[in-house]
């Protein structure tokens, strides 16, 4: 299986998610945005995951390359292509099916709890997951759901935490796919975000706690397994 992974920023990889494809087999092309690599067609992958950055869904002046990657992912989903959008890639992809992108009344930054919403346990990706864990988040913006989307969580800072639409359409505002080096990057390059606010931790907070990381590392496998199998 050919997947392409769509990046926004050098600091935004796969992180974690790299090793569960490897052990999938599959074969993962990344595609570098902010560089300038081309995008695929829809017909050269098999599925596409999206990645987080900075920019918001909007900023198409700073950054010419999204205009390409919002009618890249139309396609995507018009042909019923499996997509994962994780943050910024949620959003991209709650704003491709006509949903409403827009601040969060709260930024969300660090690890905080989120709760399975009922409605979940209707899709084989809400059934994989877990009904509680505590995530990473790094995020000002927030989406409305999509219509006809299915909610999987949410916390007590943001009401929409992810969702499913479709068969193979999984979005989430939050990051499974944190390893202890993919948040001291993002810590390297957005520490200005780490303001006094009732959901921003401090640096300290962000790097600790190995178990979360192992935690979910675990849902981040069972949802990409199921996600793959669909």
């Amino acid at each position: 299986m050919r997947i392409h992974a769509l990046q926004h920023v050098p600091f935004e990889g796969l992180a974690a998610i790299g090793p569960v494809l490897d052990r999938l087999g599959s074969d993962v092309v990344s595609v570098r945005l902010f560089a300038g690599d081309r995008l695929p067609s829809a017909d050269e992958t098999d599925a596409v995951i999206v990645m987080g950055g900075p920019m918001g869904v909007d900023d198409g002046q700073a950054h010419p390359w999204l205009g390409n990657e919002k009618h890249f992912l139309r396609d995507v989903i018009d042909r019923d292509i499996p997509l994962l959008g994780i943050c910024l890639g949620a959003q991209l992809i709650a704003s491709a099916l006509g949903a409403k992108v827009g601040k969060n009344p709260e930024p969300e930054i660090g690890w905080f709890p989120i709760s399975k919403r009922p409605e979940a346990d209707r899709t084989a990706i809400g059934q994989a997951l877990p009904d509680q864990l505590t995530v990473f988040h790094w995020h000002g913006d927030t989406f409305d759901l999509p219509d006809d989307a299915v909610p999987l969580y949410h916390s007590e800072a943001c009401r929409n935490q992810g969702f499913v639409a479709g068969r193979n359409i999984v979005g989430l505002q939050f990051h499974f796919e944190m390893t202890r080096d993919a948040v001291a990057g993002l810590v390297a390059h957005a520490a200005d975000e780490l303001v006094d606010a009732p959901y921003v931790q401090t640096r300290d907070q962000l790097l600790a706690n190995e178990r979360h990381f192992v935690e979910n590392g675990l849902a981040l496998e069972s949802l990409v397994t199921t996600w793959l199998s669909k």
